[in-house]
């Protein structure tokens, strides 16, 4: 993989840390060459160490990496980020996957160097992440091709040429899959208003949520195709489509939800 010959330092051994470092280790990264830097080990953490003896300490040490990926809470990135100076070289290349968090914001508590800010999302945590990156003009374009190997542990990575639009990227498919979640809990409410048992309701809502989008991802039809295939003329699809496809339906209440999370996202890169 990409990155393989690099000492990777990472902050952060939480669910989308550990999710990260899985993959890089059953992609062939040599344990040796990472270190999980994170107060505590966690439930996600607990079985790589144990399984592939990867390297944790409680704090940043002294030595030098050439990579640091930031998986902490953006709530922490200010006390976290100015103790990590003494794990960097100048060329060193940091990687943050902390929503809301700039590269301006980092750069002010690690000097100007190349960063790459990135949202990951959560199916990360069985390899059926995608993760928006974007890179400021220090990262050349070997660091981007680590910065890639490292990301798409999880899954697809693309690139955005502006920073700006990570937010938008937060507001689509980082907050995403919450949209998704929330989705099924609707569903199956619906089923049990029509007279279905709540369990029995859960289990078409979530079933028919997974199958869609897996059928998405390996069909190469557009969704809108894809919807228009199941929707007979009068039918019971059209039926209910014609609810969610109205003028005040499930497209504007969707920019809305989009909206506001990438407001959020902006927000907490000023805070």
């Amino acid at each position: 993989m990409a990155g393989a010959q690099q000492r990777i330092l990472l902050l952060g051994g939480g669910n989308m840390g550990a999710a990260l470092l899985g993959g890089w280790l059953e992609s062939g990264l040599e344990p040796s060459r990472v270190l999980v830097v994170d107060p505590k080990i966690g439930d996600a953490l607990r079985p790589l160490i144990d399984r592939y003896g990867v390297r944790h300490a409680t704090g940043v040490p002294g030595e030098a990496f050439d990579v640091v990926l930031l998986a902490v809470k953006p709530q922490v990135m200010g006390e976290a980020l100015p103790v990590l100076r003494a794990a960097l070289k100048p060329a060193s290349l940091v990687v943050s996957i902390a929503a809301g968090t700039s590269v301006a914001a980092i750069e002010a508590k690690l000097g100007e160097r190349p960063v790459v800010r990135a949202m990951p999302n959560t199916p990360a945590l069985i390899g059926r992440g995608i993760t928006g990156a974007y890179a400021n003009a220090r990262v050349e374009a070997a660091g981007r091709a680590v910065a890639d190997g490292l990301l798409s542990a999880s899954g697809p990575v693309e690139w955005v040429e502006s920073e700006v639009l990570i937010d938008a990227v937060t507001g689509v498919s980082g907050s995403g899959p919450a949209y998704v979640f929330y989705l099924a809990e609707c569903l199956a409410k619906a089923g049990e208003t029509a007279g279905l048992p709540a369990d029995l309701a859960m289990r078409l809502a979530r079933h028919t949520v997974a199958g869609a989008g897996e059928l998405m991802i390996r069909s190469e039809d557009t969704p809108e195709k894809l919807r228009r295939n199941v929707t007979s003329p009068n039918g019971t699809t059209q039926a209910a489509l014609d609810v969610l496809m109205a003028d005040d339906g499930l497209a504007p209440l969707m920019r809305r939800a989009v909206q506001a999370a990438r407001d959020r996202a902006e927000a907490l890169s000023r805070e």
